[in-house]
């Protein structure tokens, strides 16, 4: 009888196991669309699988379902005490980058709410407004079911979607295909390095905008830098490029660029661009962030369980 137990336990366990592991991806993208962290990001679904152990796992219907609503529940939690950190934060906080090569939707049906620039412009929802645009947008939900995560009733979730729509297009422009965004970037970074500024002038709409994210780095700009002129100048840092070796890397389903020196990634640069030109550069400088994005090349290319709380 004991034998007979353990073996059901064993086969629970191994079911639950499996069950998260087919949805971790996901988990994941919906917390780091969330969060725009990837490190919060992989607290948030460490939590969700110490709470999957734990769970009765008999009386839930629709596993995935239970999931993705814990995954939510805790991202918001984490989002809201987030803001406040983030109000001390020295100069422009950016989202921290991840690497898209193996994955480059990260877990989601579709690619939405992945590009940094609109990661940037979740931050300006509430966390609630951030769920429900997420899960709609990204994950496909039904708007029955996101009523459900959030409590809410569907005729609410249906109205916060639509304001999260209308303040992200008031927010966003539209956006060039990946190929010409590669090509941007590309041709954005050569002139940099050659300080040749009328190039860079060029690429530019006249109300282009440069952030730089450092946390109050030395030599780190705290504020934004406005205007094409001052963008322009700005990016051909004679500092920043003196003996670089820029890499291309596939960053949020874009491209990006991991700034090298001495064989150590110092910065990491993307842009936002339209059909008129570029309008936003993200520079990337705070250590911490550099290496959140190199550790998760290796996140997405096996999909493995935490581990366990030991219990």
């Amino acid at each position: 009888m004991y034998l007979e137990r353990s073996a059901t336990a064993r086969d629970d366990l191994d079911e639950a196991v499996s069950v998260f592991v087919q949805n971790r991806r996901r988990l994941f993208g919906i917390a780091y669309r969330m969060l725009g962290s990837a490190v919060e990001a992989e607290d948030v679904v460490q939590e969700v699988w110490l709470r999957w152990q734990k769970t009765d796992r008999s009386v839930v219907v629709n596993p995935v379902a239970f999931l993705s609503s814990t995954t939510t529940r805790l991202a918001i939690n984490v989002a809201q005490s987030a803001r406040v950190r983030r109000e001390t934060y020295i100069g422009p906080w950016l989202p921290e980058p991840v690497d898209t090569s193996s994955d480059p939707e990260v877990g989601a049906q579709r690619a939405e709410a992945l590009e940094l620039a609109l990661l940037l412009v979740l931050e300006k929802l509430t966390a609630t407004e951030r769920a429900a645009y997420v899960l709609r947008e990204a994950f496909d939900y039904a708007y029955a079911e996101i009523a459900e995560i959030l409590e809410l009733s569907p005729v609410n979730i249906r109205k916060i979607v639509s304001r999260a729509r209308r303040h992200l297009s008031q927010e966003q422009r539209e956006s060039v295909d990946a190929a010409e965004h590669r090509r941007l970037l590309t041709v954005f970074v050569s002139a940099a390095q050659t300080g040749d500024v009328a190039s860079l002038e060029a690429l530019l709409v006249p109300d282009a905008v440069s952030l730089s994210d450092g946390n109050g780095m030395r030599g780190c700009a705290r504020v934004p830098v406005l205007g094409r002129a001052r963008v322009a100048k700005l990016s051909t840092y004679r500092r920043l490029w003196r003996g670089a070796e820029p890499r291309l890397v596939d960053a949020n389903g874009c491209t990006g660029v991991m700034v090298y020196r001495d064989g150590q990634p110092t910065a990491f640069m993307t842009v936002a661009a339209s059909k008129e030109g570029v309008y936003k550069l993200m520079w990337v400088f705070s250590p911490s962030k550099i290496a959140a994005f190199l550790d998760s090349r290796s996140l997405f290319a096996t999909a493995t369980v935490p581990a366990s709380d030991g219990s």
